[in-house]
């Protein structure tokens, strides 16, 4: 399937082709969620498939108002949770390094916001007397932490490089930061393999009939029961029906 562009920051030593025999990636999977729709992560992985084996289960609703009791219940299907990881990638052929920008990392985690980040790095880096100039972009790279400062003039990105690293001011406090040259280059091909999330479990078929909160509170007493099969219940998102969601998966 055609996948959406995605910048991507490659870190660790360069080697030669023949011998490099391992891609090693972190995962951050996006994965749409359609509405009517519940995962569940248990702490687990027994407990996770235990409930897709049952397949089809019947959850009581706390809905007192209504006064047929075959009314406070639904039935909800129980299916594995698929993700699509890399097994697989090639870059290239050629990576050209931007003789106008840099990556920088090593940022300290501060209780700010990240535009008030970006203001201030352009301050700093816009200053001759620091070794910068003419800011003419900048972008923060959400998955890695880092951001990319693009310089109006050549030059100004190759002496900072050389320097590697640069102290700069920050609130109250002076950070070391890192600099990098900028990489850039084409995937050239991306294999991809199907991966079972092993403590997950999507649930489908819910009917908007509670509130989010509700909702949420019914599934998870449901299937923390141990009597159902269930277990203690790590995380739970719930899309009520007309609604779409985005889940989001990571290393365990």
């Amino acid at each position: 399937s055609a996948l959406p562009e995605k910048k991507m920051i490659f870190k660790g030593l360069t080697a030669n082709k023949e011998d490099m025999n391992k891609l090693v990636l972190i995962p951050l999977i996006h994965s749409p969620l359609p509405g009517g729709s519940a995962l569940i992560t248990f702490e687990e992985a027994e407990v996770a498939q235990r409930i897709i084996e049952t397949r089809e289960h019947t959850v009581e609703l706390s809905c007192g108002e209504l006064e047929e009791l075959d009314q406070c219940r639904m039935r909800v299907q129980a299916v594995p949770m698929d993700v699509l990881l890399p097994s697989a990638l090639e870059v290239g052929p050629v990576l050209t390094q931007s003789s106008r920008s840099i990556l920088v990392s090593d940022l300290p985690s501060l209780d700010i916001s990240k535009e008030a980040l970006l203001d201030k790095l352009e301050l700093f880096f816009s200053k001759t007397k620091n070794g910068g100039s003419e800011v003419e972009s900048r972008e923060f790279l959400e998955d890695s932490h880092q951001v990319v400062l693009t310089f109006t003039q050549d030059g100004v990105a190759e002496a900072l490089i050389e320097r590697g690293h640069i102290q700069v001011p920050i609130g109250k406090g002076k950070y070391k930061i890192k600099i990098s040259p900028c990489m850039s280059g084409d995937i050239s091909n991306l294999q991809l393999q199907p991966s079972r999330c092993p403590r997950t479990v999507l649930l489908l078929g819910i009917p908007d009939v509670l509130s989010v909160e509700s909702m949420r509170d019914a599934l998870e007493i449901h299937f923390q029961k141990a009597s159902r099969g269930g277990g203690e219940v790590d995380a739970l998102a719930y899309v009520p029906a007309g609604r779409t969601g985005v889940a989001v998966f990571v290393e365990d």
